[in-house]
């Protein structure tokens, strides 16, 4: 297998009310999307488009703390002003997945309200465009427990698996694997994040190669059940 990760320029700023589909449509003219291709696309354009910015008043950091507590459902952890928090989607992440990185001066970008109907309606627009059937993910920087250094992960998604379920299949010493998940959609986030950067300015990547198995993935099926999670 040969897996090929292509950086999509030229999208440029985005404003409230625009169409990321049509955003994304002239920088994948160039590559000739195939049945398969997973685009990727940051959440952060994905928010902006859909008037998820929040106007900074007042204080910023007393601001952005009542704004984090606002979004979110419940609050895990705090150490001075970092808030680790539970979202309304499920996912645990620093201050609710509230940003200022990439942001207009003097504003701070939420999560989408629903990642994966954004992700369904840009893949619909791409395949009516394209004539083919992809796969889109939207993705967010995480950090993760226990371990330094941040990755993006799949926030949104739609036209793919969210979880390669491998219990029941065998290694290559022919072992039956009993609990392996493989959370593919995170890593085609974390790939696409190799040739899209946190300063390069480009919101998006085409991914393509991967041999995926059909089927029809949430981001929601990538959070661990709370009867599951041990340290909670």
């Amino acid at each position: 297998m040969t897996l090929e990760i292509h950086a999509l320029h030229g999208i440029g700023k985005v404003e409230k009310g625009e169409d990321v589909a049509a955003l994304l449509i002239p920088p994948l003219r160039q590559f000739e999307p195939r049945a398969g291709d997973v685009v990727v696309v940051t959440h952060k354009i994905v928010s902006k488009a859909e008037g998820a910015v929040r106007a900074i008043e007042g204080d910023e950091e007393e601001f952005k703390k009542k704004l984090v507590e606002s979004e979110a459902v419940s609050i895990v952890r705090r150490r001075g002003n970092l808030i680790i928090a539970e979202t309304r989607h499920g996912f645990i992440c620093a201050n609710a997945g509230i940003d200022r990185s990439n942001a207009e001066p003097g504003t701070m970008i939420l999560l989408p309200e629903d990642p994966d109907r954004s992700a369904h309606r840009i893949r619909i627009r791409l395949e009516r465009e394209f004539e083919t059937a992809l796969a889109v993910i939207i993705s967010d920087t995480f950090g993760r427990p226990w371990r330094r250094g941040l990755t993006d992960v799949a926030i949104g998604i739609s036209g793919m698996p969210a979880i390669l379920d491998l219990k029941g299949t065998t290694d290559w010493a022919g072992r039956e694997l009993e609990v392996t998940e493989v959370a593919v959609a995170d890593e085609i986030a974390g790939a696409a994040d190799l040739v899209m950067g946190k300063a390069s300015g480009i919101p998006a990547a085409l991914v393509r190669g991967l041999d995926l198995p059909p089927g029809e993935g949430r981001a929601r099926d990538l959070v661990r059940p709370v009867d599951e999670d041990l340290f909670r």
